[in-house]
């Protein structure tokens, strides 16, 4: 449908004046006139009876203007509709993380968020996986260190600092390395990589280590630094509560590894609406 003249005619009809209603939409009086006339000329009908006194609406008008008036405020309801959405956010939202830091950082987070706004529908998705986020339709990715994907958008939400640590009672009986080298002689506990990172002389180095453990789960790694077992290199969230407490010991603080982002990831491609933009920035508020 072609809306032109549209709002000119409803706005005429209503104050059945050509000049006022040019002032209650700011235009110019000519213009209205020129709208109508048009609309006029493409309906192929009479739709105002005018004279120097008076603009009335004729029969064909009066039966526009009824049409017209819903149209129009069905479209202010729309118009509603996204702006309450906009300041109350509602509908559904789906994300994925990895499963440690989601489990521990993410959805507290994320539970706080829909006590906050509770007419929001969240499904997430734990898991290290890199999940395809156009393809399996996520909203947005929770994701960690460095980003490869460059067709990805992403704002950084906050960074994580990884730790070397060991128990007291492991640094009693084997004592505490001093330098990097020193890590040759303790038994180190490996994840699925059996290097470490480190900062020295202001460059990042990658250190070959060796133990008699290796396990892909972050958990079971620490209950085996807290046991005495050896030496761990993990990040903050899985260490701080026992470095605070004393249960583990922070090693070689002067080489700890540059920090990692972690980052809000979203599709390029997709407009990014009110209620995204609002849990990113929530995370990155409280993370």
């Amino acid at each position: 449908m072609n809306w032109e003249g549209i709002s000119e005619f409803v706005k005429v009809a209503e104050t059945e004046s050509f000049t006022q209603a040019a002032k209650k939409l700011q235009i110019s009086t000519a213009q209205v006139s020129r709208q109508v006339s048009a609309l006029e000329q493409r309906l192929n009908v009479k739709l105002f009876y005018r004279t120097t006194r008076k603009v009335s609406l004729t029969e064909e008008g009066r039966v526009f203007y009824l049409h017209c008036r819903g149209v129009l405020e069905g479209l202010d309801e729309a118009e509603r509709a996204i702006t309450n959405l906009q300041t109350r956010p509602q509908g559904k939202i789906k994300l994925t993380a990895p499963v440690t830091y989601g489990e521990h950082r993410i959805l507290p987070l994320v539970n706080n968020f829909i006590e906050e706004y509770s007419e929001l529908e969240i499904t997430a998705y734990l898991s290290n996986r890199q999940v395809d986020l156009v393809e399996e339709g996520y909203d947005l990715a929770i994701r960690l260190g460095k980003l490869n994907d460059s067709t990805m958008m992403a704002k950084k939400l906050a960074e994580r600092v990884s730790h070397l640590c060991a128990s007291p009672a492991y640094l009693n009986k084997y004592g505490k390395p001093q330098s990097l080298a020193e890590l040759e002689n303790h038994n180190c506990l490996l994840g699925t990589l059996d290097y470490w990172f480190f900062k020295e002389s202001g460059k990042e180095r990658k250190l070959r280590v060796s133990g008699n453990l290796r396990c892909n789960s972050g958990l079971s790694l620490v209950d085996a630094a807290l046991k005495g077992l050896g030496v761990v290199q993990l990040p903050d969230y899985y260490v701080q509560a026992y470095l605070k407490s004393g249960e583990l010991v922070s090693l070689l603080d002067d080489h700890r590894a540059a920090n990692e982002g972690v980052w809000a990831v979203y599709p390029n491609n997709r407009y990014l609406s009110p209620k995204i933009r609002l849990l990113i920035d929530f995370l990155a508020d409280n993370l």
